[in-house]
């Protein structure tokens, strides 16, 4: 079961791709797994405000499934 995971700004400065395939019997099936995967296999900083959205919905569900889009976005400045 694959999903797609895709980086944006500075996390995808820190894996050096904008896209990737991965398997969710690698990864885990759940969001928290998946994170945790990913900020280990890339050593990514500031871990704790990198937000997750799949399927283009912040904060979704727990658990991933075949064909899900998981966006890894990097914390937004604001003033």
């Amino acid at each position: 079961m694959s999903i797609t995971v895709k980086y944006f700004g500075a996390v995808a400065e820190q894996t050096g791709t904008s896209e990737e395939e991965l398997n969710l019997d690698e990864t885990g099936n759940s969001v928290a797994q998946l994170k945790a995967y990913c900020v280990q296999k890339y050593d990514l900083e500031e871990e704790e405000t990198i937000q997750l959205a799949v399927n283009q919905v912040l904060n979704a569900g727990e658990k991933l499934e075949e064909g899900d889009e998981v966006a890894f976005l990097p914390p937004y400045a604001g003033g």
